[in-house]
């Protein structure tokens, strides 16, 4: 019966892991999260945002008062909402009690105060999160009412009508990774109660914009866009992108860009939008369409990698060694490929001249390939009967090669020929599009997704980029940085292991950076000019690894492997990713390539390709120990069949796990010499997010699958207690949401860390059960977690709202037998005491006051007294309402008037009485000792030193 068992949910797994996950799973899911989170046993663990805030992330959309731009609304990606009313000096969030943080636009009704958010984010870029359908607020974000369209996935534009606030027009581009067919373009007229899909394409078209006429809402403009995307593969093109018009405000619609001058066929990307009045419109267009050969073009005297695709080998053997040098020496190949060298190896049929292009041809070279036209902008002035294309010359550096992430194009509503277009730069024209100048600025981010401009005044811009939110007041000559919400998109986090540790992280495009694990977030490094975080490196920032015995020594990256060893105490740097050999298939390395140091030796260290690669002098050189460890790829133009984790075991040097992009676990017990697949009873084909091999078992391990490349959001988690033979499912109570990341507690063995695509959860007891944190930690996607063992501390990387910690300490001590208790008093920090204590150093500022935190268990939602002692004589007690579970009390040290008399009769022949002196505020505090919290039968100790 068990074999018989074990195949079905093989088989079922398999099936269901290709099926994208219902929204009405997605709402059951929320509502159970939402229950979760009351009730939780750890609800009350306390987290604090640790910034970073100088690097921002995705900006998705601004909303800006007209009566009042100092009032604006600023949606992130992943970060939520935030509300600004002094230009962005400060910032509120809006949605820290919503489900979700994902946004893909908004829109604001500033005559009523109604808040309209389509969550799931426009871009398709690799972690484009899915939304939960449309939100709704009247009472500026208090609460939020979702207004249905759940299955959206992903809105890309709201518009109201500006005299009718229960009028409202909305875009869906609908699923990201799978067909569905609630996309398209909705309406409303009744304030979001019920809805009628006007336009509607296919299960594979979206509308990735809606526009209409300033001056009459009933002219309204959509671009569709046909997009696929896959785990290997992203099309962002096809026949059915295209741009449709509607004249009775978005009831019906009309396509107008066939036989109008406007690209058609299947090379039309992604189109925006930008409408002046009821004729006059902008078309900003990523045409997919490949550039015609240059053959005018002045000839190189160098070679160039094209020229060695179509060489012959005799053509090869002639070349001058010196010009064959010269390609080999600038494009970085190894010393031990030089002319000579690789004529002989061409001669003897061990490499083809083709060999020399492709070993170029990562997939970070292929990101950025220019040959496809790229960016256009279209104008027509009759309504869209007829447009033509406004420039002769190429927009070249707007998009590259990934136009699907951008779109977006403004006309200056004061002035018709003033358009701007974001892209990797923000150029602008005021001649309608015939000449452009740069606007980019040395404090302004690439990658430009949001701009609103001032319909009252020219020149006043408010720009949202992937870096985050800039003002200009003089049309982008010069920009205000208004990073001030920590809204960072954090793939990976690490802690180092010094006293006062230091968190290291990689960010969404924003590069890696380190700063003091106390770093707050405000703005006192303006006085001073040293911001706590520091850049170590640029481009899309990846994992961290620091050696344990010098914390100068630093390993770390961006995209597609190209990992570094710095040297933080010199800044010398050395670019360690392994090469392939020449004529050998290129290595693919993943968007998110996964290194690590062997806790065995320091100068040990692994990093993941498709294969993996092992060194043992600290990436100055490198030997492949595994043949390829993935299903072996797939044709497609986004790097596929790669390494996404590498675990060691504590307990064994080359006991190594690794985990693939398309659902492979392997492993190895001889550090390399054979590897064993260990995934064939798991669901099959998705992302290996993690896996871990315990610190406290030897043949433990957990393993995390992630769904999320198919649309499929089950959180997939598994523990096996020998090597991976056998697996037990322990994922099956967590709410549905994809899963990033597992940790195992470095001190309990029972206690486990989660982290998924919509928050953190911890388990008491290997997984049999979770639970939901809640404290100041928002519906957020986490993507990496690390526990500092000595500091007792849990950081969070979150993709959206930077960085997080916790003290676990009281988590730690959670064991099966304080959970049996009616009452447990955990750990005390004890406090240094000092003479400033109910001081006040100015009338302007409060007064100094000390305060230590109780941390107790308690089994029932009840009120709770702790009493206070010393020794024998009780000087305070304190009562506060307690929840099951978790809880904490303040305390500030004080005496009660009735507790300081039952003292000074203890102590009437010592000095301790005769010592208490009244604080400048009236209060007598505890003097240096030591002192008992009691709860019940339950007592704990500190000390003021």
């Amino acid at each position: 019966m068990k074999s018989i068992f074990k195949f079905f949910f093989f088989l079922s797994a398999i099936t269901f892991a290709q099926t994208p996950t219902s929204s009405k799973v997605v709402q059951q899911a929320l509502t159970q999260k939402s229950k979760m989170m009351q009730s939780s046993l750890v609800k009350n663990i306390e987290f604090t945002n640790i910034g970073p805030t100088v690097m921002s992330g995705r900006v998705a959309d601004i909303a800006v008062n007209p009566n009042n731009p100092t009032e604006f609304y600023v949606g992130y990606a992943s970060g939520g909402l935030w509300h600004t009313t002094n230009n962005g000096t400060t910032f509120t969030p809006l949605l820290d009690n919503s489900p979700t943080q994902n946004i893909g636009d908004i829109a604001i009704d500033f005559k009523s105060g109604t808040i309209w958010v389509g969550t799931g984010e426009k871009n398709s870029s690799r972690s484009s999160y899915a939304g939960i359908g449309l939100l709704k607020s009247t009472d500026n974000g208090k609460t939020w009412q979702n207004m249905g369209l759940t299955d959206s996935h992903h809105v890309s534009r709201i518009v109201i009508n500006p005299n009718n606030v229960n009028e409202v027009v909305v875009g869906v581009i609908g699923h990201l990774y799978s067909p569905n067919a609630e996309r398209g373009i909705f309406k409303t007229t009744d304030g979001g109660q019920t809805w009628t899909k006007s336009l509607f394409i296919n299960n594979d078209t979206g509308i990735i914009d809606v526009a209409f006429a300033p001056e009459n809402f009933n002219v309204m403009y959509a671009a569709s866009w046909q997009r696929e995307r896959k785990a290997w593969n992203f099309t962002g093109n096809g026949n059915n992108s295209a741009i449709y018009k509607s004249t009775d405000a978005g009831s019906s619609w009309t396509k107008i860009s066939e036989n109008s001058g406007f690209p058609t066929g299947n090379g039309v990307g992604r189109i925006g939008l930008a409408v002046f009045n009821e004729n006059t419109v902008y078309a900003l267009h990523d045409s997919q369409y490949r550039r015609p050969k240059d053959n005018n073009k002045k000839a190189s005297n160098g070679l160039t990698k094209e020229d060695f695709k179509t060489m012959s080998a005799n053509a090869f053997l002639n070349l001058d060694n010196k010009k064959l040098n010269t390609y080999l020496k600038n494009n970085g190949f190894q010393e031990k490929y030089r002319a000579q060298n690789v004529k002989q190896m061409v001669r003897v049929g061990s490499v083809k001249p083709i060999d020399l292009a492709s070993y170029l041809e990562d997939a970070n070279a292929m990101l950025f390939d220019t040959q496809v036209i790229g960016s256009e902008v279209f104008k027509t002035t009759n309504g869209g009967k007829n447009w033509q294309k406004t420039h002769k010359n190429y927009l070249d550096g707007i998009y590259n090669s990934y136009g699907y992430y951008f779109g977006e194009i403004r006309v200056d509503p004061k002035d018709e020929n003033g358009i701007y277009v974001l892209g990797v730069q923000i150029i602008k024209s005021k001649d309608s599009g015939k000449n452009f100048t740069l606007i980019s600025r040395e404090n302004v981010h690439s990658d430009h997704q949001a701009l609103w401009v001032n319909p009252q005044k020219s020149g006043h811009l408010i720009n949202g980029n992937d870096g985050g939110l800039n003002i200009s007041y003089d049309d982008g000559e010069s920009y205000i940085k208004l990073n001030n919400p920590p809204v960072g998109q954090f793939y990976s986090v690490y802690a180092d292991n010094q006293k006062n540790y230091k968190v290291y992280g990689g960010l969404q495009d924003n590069g890696v950076w380190v700063a003091n694990n106390n770093a707050t977030v405000n703005k006192r490094w303006h006085q001073t000019g040293q911001n706590p975080y520091q850049s170590i490196m640029g481009g899309d920032g990846m994992q961290v690894q620091v050696d344990d015995r010098n914390p100068n020594i630093v390993y770390t990256g961006y995209q597609f492997g190209n990992y570094f060893r710095i040297n933080r105490a010199n800044g010398d740097r050395a670019y360690i990713q392994p090469k392939h050999t020449l004529g050998e298939t290129p290595y693919r390395f993943n968007w998110q390539t996964p290194i690590l140091l062997s806790k065995h030796n320091q100068d040990i260290l692994y990093l993941g390709g498709n294969k993996l690669h092992r060194s043992l002098n600290q990436g100055n050189s490198w030997e492949t120990i595994s043949g390829d460890l993935t299903t072996g790829g797939k044709k497609g133009n986004v790097a596929y069949g790669t390494l996404t984790t590498i675990s060691e075991s504590p307990f064994q040097f080359g006991l190594i796990y690794t985990g693939s992009d398309d659902g492979y676990i392997n492993l190895t017990k001889n550090g390399g010499g054979s590897f064993t697949r260990i995934s064939n009873n798991l669901p099959q084909n998705l992302w290996v997010s993690r896996v871990i091999a315990s610190a406290h078992k030897k043949e433990r391990v957990y393993a995390t699958l992630n769904g999320y490349r198919f649309d499929d959001f089950t959180p997939f988690i598994f523990m096996s207690d020998d090597f991976g033979a056998t697996w037990k499912n322990i994922g099956n109570s967590i709410p549905t949401a994809a899963v990033n990341v597992i940790k195992e507690d470095p001190t309990n063995e029972n206690v486990l860390y989660v982290g998924t695509d919509n928050g953190l959860y911890v388990s008491f007891n290997k997984g049999n059960s979770w639970e939901a944190f809640a404290n100041n930690f928002p519906n957020v996607a986490v993507h990496d977690l690390v526990i500092q063992p000595t500091a007792k501390e849990l950081v969070v990387g979150t993709h959206g709202r930077s960085l997080y910690k916790a003290n676990i300490a009281p988590l730690q001590e959670m064991t099966p037998e304080v959970l049996a208790k009616e009452n447990h008093v955990f750990a005390i920090k004890s406090i240094r005491k000092n003479n400033n204590w109910g001081r006040s150093f100015s009338q302007w500022k409060d007064t100094y006051t000390p305060e230590i935190t109780i941390p107790f268990y308690t089994n029932a939602a009840k009120k709770v007294t702790a009493k206070i002692y010393a020794e024998n004589t009780e000087v305070n007690s304190i009562t506060t309402n307690a929840n099951k579970g978790f809880n904490q009390m303040l305390f500030d040290l004080s005496f009660s008037k009735k507790g300081k008399k039952a003292f000074e009769r203890a102590n009437k022949n010592s000095s301790a009485s005769s010592a208490l002196k009244q604080a400048q505020n009236g209060v007598y505090y505890l003097p240096k000792g030591k002192y008992t919290v009691k709860i019940g039968a339950a007592e704990s100790e500190f000390e003021i030193k």
